[in-house]
């Protein structure tokens, strides 16, 4: 199991995102826009700076549903390459079958 204050940090940071993520996209759009005048795109700039860091969708790291570790996370399935081992000795994981020689 991951440490309980890293899997709540990166909730924190998934709340943070969601909250934030249409100001940072209108502020990204106008700094994007190469119609406007560079003050106003600068002006943007300065204030997409000024937002939290963790409210970024990049801070966001992936971990496991089932035991919370970050590495060796399979996005389609939601969890960790050892997580999915066990599942599948277990025969918990449906269509999945674990061969040993």
């Amino acid at each position: 199991m991951a440490k309980v204050s890293a899997i709540e940090k990166n909730q924190r940071r998934r709340k943070l995102v969601a909250r934030d993520a249409s100001k940072r996209a209108a502020l990204k759009a106008i700094t994007q826009n190469q119609e406007l005048p560079i003050e106003e795109r600068f002006r943007a700039t300065l204030k997409l700076a000024e937002m939290p860091r963790n409210g970024a969708k990049v801070r966001i790291r992936n971990r496991c549903q089932v035991t919370g570790r970050p590495r060796a996370y399979y996005r389609k399935l939601g969890m960790s390459r050892i997580a999915l081992r066990d599942l599948g000795s277990m025969a918990k994981v449906p269509g999945l079958v674990k061969s040993s020689w």
